[in-house]
């Protein structure tokens, strides 16, 4: 796709290495690199916060181990994430942007933390505005 005189935005690979553009990219592939990661590693150690609490009570009684075993789980699959988008952002960021909004129809569908659900709603729109910053440089067919 070429760039319009509508919207500058070329992609990785016509885009210049500084910019306004490239420093959001930056700031954006930065952030939901590293922010997976951070919450990864808390769902083994729990100081930022009580993660089983976020499971819903009817969630809790169908897994078959228990929910501290079941939330370092999602810690690696957190962790994984956040690497993928910090290795190649535009697959990676998809995969956030589909996680987050997993995680806030989980949330919503169980009645509780709504409040996190629509925060969660609202970053996924963030993780899916990287992965098409990234991949806006990739030709149509």
């Amino acid at each position: 796709m070429l760039p319009s005189a509508n919207f500058p935005y070329a992609g990785p690979a016509a885009r210049p290495a500084t910019g306004p553009v490239h420093t959001v990219v930056r700031v954006l592939t930065f952030t939901y690199g590293i922010v997976p990661i951070v919450a990864g590693l808390d769902k083994f150690t729990n100081l930022l916060t009580n993660w089983e609490a976020y499971l819903a009570p009817g969630l809790v009684k169908m897994l078959p181990v228990p929910a501290h075993s079941f939330m370092m789980l999602v810690g690696a699959i957190e962790i994984a994430a956040g690497a993928l988008v910090l290795w190649r952002p535009r697959l990676g960021a998809r995969v956030v942007m589909a996680w987050l909004t997993a995680i806030a129809l989980t949330l919503l569908g169980s009645g509780r933390y709504l409040d996190v659900a629509i925060r969660d709603l609202v970053i996924a729109v963030g993780a899916w505005a990287l992965g098409h910053l990234e991949a806006s440089d990739q030709p149509q067919a």
